[in-house]
């Protein structure tokens, strides 16, 4: 049986303590949707394969997304075994993931319909996204992200669709949540809510990625336009947290939402003193965890609006 909980400890830091605060079913559902979302995040940033074979590692992946429940076993074990032995990272607990990947699929059984619709739905969109920027690459797998709406579209692929999906899942889950305003509030911070973590990572990790051959910040726009986008989404994403608390929301929604929020935040102002490479130490990280505990133990707003 696939250790879900041990993969995705292996695979996230931020997500690892995120996840497991959510309720059942959304803690299933939003488990093998990260971990789908990360096998195939593991092939577009596959630095020791080259562009064609990170773009066919994304279209088999695709073909088992198109309905796993009709796609033969076998296939999926013939892929886990020929991407695992291929090894496309040198990342222990992405390889882990890799090789599961047959078992990854059967646990989509234990989803309801509607949940594994939706999973299944926008982990096809971001793959699909993902391999077209793929096949924008250079012949060795490099991309450089040109323009500012460049670097959106490719936030919107690998996070604001996660955004989205989250909000489906959340308004599955949750009826109390599909009030018109409500859930139109939602919708049009769901983007915005996954591009805001997007945007801090792709600074934090700006250095690394170019030693990777990756270049996501536009070489013409100022790293200040970025900062600022980064800083709006964020406002965004607070918004939108505070709208699932505010609506009632099961606690877990709020905690799941608030925290990599509260986290990228604190990141970014990290970054804007020191410059890409800026981590939180953990016991910064546990210490906001707590006190967001704290917070919403006394019924409190899990986050302070920007200003």
């Amino acid at each position: 049986m696939i250790d879900l909980p041990g993969l995705l400890e292996r695979t996230s830091r931020t997500f690892a303590l995120s996840i497991p605060r959510l309720p059942e079913p959304t803690r299933l559902a939003v488990t093998l949707a990260y971990l789908l979302f990360r096998l195939a995040d593991t092939f577009e940033d596959a630095a020791v394969w080259p562009r064609a074979r990170r773009a066919e590692a994304l279209t088999d992946l695709l073909t088992l997304l198109a309905d796993p429940a009709v796609a033969p076993p076998a296939l999926a074990a013939e892929l886990g075994r020929r991407w695992a032995e291929g090894r496309p990272t040198e990342h222990d607990g992405y390889l882990d993931l890799v090789a599961a990947t047959p078992d990854l699929l059967d646990a989509l059984g234990g989803l309801s319909p509607s949940s594994r619709s939706i999973v299944l739905l926008h982990a096809r969109r971001t793959a699909e996204g993902m391999r077209g920027f793929v096949e924008r690459s250079d012949e060795r797998g490099s991309l450089h992200l040109a323009t500012l709406g460049d670097l959106r579209d490719y936030c919107y692929v690998v996070a604001g669709i996660v955004g989205e999906m989250l909000t489906d899942l959340f308004l599955d889950d949750a009826p109390s949540l599909r009030a018109p305003a409500v859930e139109s509030s939602l919708r049009g911070g769901a983007r915005s809510f996954g591009e805001a973590l997007q945007l801090v990572n792709i600074l934090k990790d700006a250095d690394d990625d170019a030693r990777d051959g990756r270049a996501y910040l536009p070489p013409d726009t100022d790293r200040a336009a970025v900062l600022s986008l980064a800083r709006s989404d964020l406002a965004a994403a607070i918004r939108y947290v505070l709208t699932l608390q505010a609506a009632g929301a099961p606690r877990g929604f709020v905690e799941f939402t608030a925290l990599p929020v509260l986290l990228a935040r604190e990141t970014l102002d990290l970054l804007e003193r020191e410059g890409p490479g800026a981590k939180l130490p953990r016991e910064r990280v546990m210490a906001l965890a707590a006190g967001l505990d704290r917070r919403l133990d006394a019924g409190e707003a899990a986050l302070e609006p920007s200003s």
